[in-house]
């Protein structure tokens, strides 16, 4: 039996050197998507995330690590192990992970990072931030103009400067299209646990309602479920968030006011740069969602005021202030 010819030990060196090598550019080129508290099934903010990161997927059959947060203190350790696992980039899914993305950041400077929902200035990060209040106005101006009381609530998660900047977007787009429309807000508490508290969201609602309020917008993540839940049972009309969420509660969901967090996903998985991005109007990267759940909540008359106030804000007419930078709403 002829036996084949030994192979070199050189040839053998560079074999094992390209195998690591190789394995090393597909640790290193192996993204990875860290979900906050409510999980990637919120019906909101994560699951928007993960619907970009899911057709980041399907377009090109790639892989990508996860983790979703349960505790706020797990955030620093789940970061860093996707860090040392070699996953790149690592992208954390919420404001409230800035912190611990900060930490972690530091210590794996070839590493890209990126924090949605908030900004990280580090050269190895890209903080993705939307204008909320811009998309907020038009949902403002479209639960004024669908009122009959003139009386439009607001429900918002965690009370942090964030949600006030929906909350005032939500008001100067009510004012402005009814300057005698009266603004009912409430927040649902002060810890992360305001973000899943469907019960207490639906509580909010309802005593909105009592006072005359007949069309309520939530802000409050998986809190907005009950707000939902209490418009349907009332016969009101409610307002979704971050992700499109007419489908809920169809019939009485007037729309939703939808951060393109998938496509601000699905963009960084695609080209990562560091710095800062801003997504608002005229990015695409909020909207107020029409669709067959709900188009037929909305008359002509007023989908063409909504676009005329969508264009002048794009073109600058409309200054929306915005809650954070322009000390707006603050009282």
């Amino acid at each position: 039996m002829k036996r084949s010819a030994p192979i070199p030990v050189s040839f053998k060196l560079a074999g094992v050197l390209l195998a690591l090598a190789s394995g090393l550019a597909s640790a290193q080129t192996t993204p990875a998507v860290i979900f906050d508290m409510g999980g990637k099934f919120d019906k909101s903010f994560n699951e928007a995330a993960y619907r970009g990161v899911e057709r980041w997927k399907a377009e090109t059959k790639g892989k990508y690590l996860e983790f979703e947060i349960s505790n706020e203190t797990q955030r620093v350790q789940a970061i860093r192990r996707m860090a040392e696992r070699g996953a790149s980039p690592i992208i954390s899914v919420g404001f409230a992970q800035a912190s611990a993305l900060s930490q972690v950041a530091k210590d794996f400077p070839k590493t890209k990072f990126v924090i949605i929902d908030e900004k990280v200035a580090m050269p190895n990060v890209q903080s993705v931030v939307f204008k909320e209040h811009e998309g907020s106005f038009l949902v403002g101006a479209l639960a004024a103009l669908t009122s009959k009381s003139a009386k439009v609530g607001f429900v918002g998660g965690m009370d942090i400067p964030l949600i006030r900047k929906f909350q005032c977007g939500y008001e100067q787009g009510a004012k402005v299209a009814n300057p005698k429309v009266e603004v009912f807000k409430n927040m649902t508490g002060t810890t992360a646990s305001s973000w899943n508290d469907p019960t207490r969201g639906g509580e909010l609602a309802k005593a909105q309602f009592a006072k005359g309020v007949d069309v309520v917008f939530a802000a409050a993540g998986g809190t907005g479920v009950g707000v939902y839940q209490a418009a349907k049972d009332a016969g009101k009309f409610a307002i979704g968030v971050d992700s499109n969420q007419n489908h809920l509660q169809p019939g009485t969901m007037l729309s939703s006011m939808v951060k393109r967090v998938d496509v601000a996903v699905y963009n960084v998985l695609k080209e990562w740069k560091p710095g800062i991005s801003v997504l608002g109007l005229k990015e695409g990267g909020v909207e107020y969602a029409v669709d067959q759940h709900n188009e037929k909540l909305i008359p002509a008359p007023i989908k063409a005021k909504l676009e005329a106030y969508k264009a002048d804000i794009i073109a600058g007419k409309i200054k929306v202030a915005d809650y954070m930078a322009d000390n707006a709403c603050k009282l």
